[in-house]
């Protein structure tokens, strides 16, 4: 199913994942989590196999893994306790116990999910900007760096590197309801992010995209990571073709805020 191999041994018939090569792995990974604690194999207050024995079991590498838990973190299954590991939070999460559990329980259209990740990443490029730390600048460049290394074959290591990357910025912003908008909204831009790496164009705009932000944040250029992270997300917006009901302007000098124009 992946080219990703587990450090080591087999992975266990018990735990074997459904073979599905259409979706992103930690989506499988999540929802093999997300049965065996819904069916009772954990209880609250549980904790889980470490990550190298549940990897190990499955046959996934770790950071797979890890981001699978981190989305049954989102959703609220699970928590993770510093320094102890990861503990089961509830057996059967309803929306209303999500954060922001409108975006998770109703379907809307990507122009809608485009637009307002648009909305979000570009102010929050501009925050990222004027508080990231040193090492979070760091670790976005390196998150940056991993994106542009992997195969443009390598869908699942493409969008693992392109979340790890944007998620980094949000984080940097310093708002925390910005990083709950959007893990709520990431899940929903995950096929859709998925299917737009079968053109190999994508991703290569994609890595001088990535750069040209992390060029602006290191400078703590406000505008211009403003500009830059609208110019990228303005791209995927533009291939939705006729749904994109709208443009966008990418200048962005100081005062100035980029502005939506009607199509056609």
């Amino acid at each position: 199913m992946s080219a990703e191999q587990p450090e080591s041994g087999a992975k266990s018939d018990e735990w074997a994942l459904s073979a599905d090569s259409r979706r992103p792995l930690p989506d499988v990974i999540a929802d093999k989590l997300s049965t065996q604690i819904s069916n009772g194999e954990y209880a609250v207050g549980d904790r889980l196999p470490t990550e190298p024995e549940l990897a190990n079991r499955m046959g996934v590498a770790r950071s797979s893994l890890r981001t699978a838990l981190q989305r049954l973190q989102i959703q609220g299954f699970v928590e993770v306790k510093r320094g102890l590991g990861w503990y089961v939070r509830s057996t059967n999460t309803s929306p209303a116990e999500e954060p922001l559990a409108g975006l998770g329980t109703h379907r809307y259209r990507p122009a809608d999910l485009l637009e307002m990740r648009i909305a979000l990443e570009t102010t929050a490029a501009s925050m990222a900007a004027l508080r990231a730390e040193p090492g979070e600048l760091d670790e976005i460049a390196k998150l940056s760096a991993k994106h542009q290394e992997a195969s443009h074959t390598d869908k699942h290591e493409l969008l693992r590197t392109d979340e790890a990357f944007h998620g980094a910025i949000i984080r940097a912003s310093h708002n925390e309801l910005f990083e709950q908008s959007y893990q709520s909204l990431e899940p929903q831009l995950r096929d859709f992010r998925w299917h737009s790496y079968a053109n190999r164009e994508v991703h290569n705009r994609s890595v001088n995209d990535h750069n040209q932000i992390v060029w602006f944040l290191r400078r703590g250029d406000q505008a211009g990571a403003r500009a830059a992270m609208t110019t990228h997300l303005l791209g995927l917006y533009l291939d939705l073709g006729p749904e994109a009901a709208a443009t966008l302007n990418t200048y962005a000098g100081d005062g100035d805020e980029p502005e939506w124009h009607r199509n056609g």
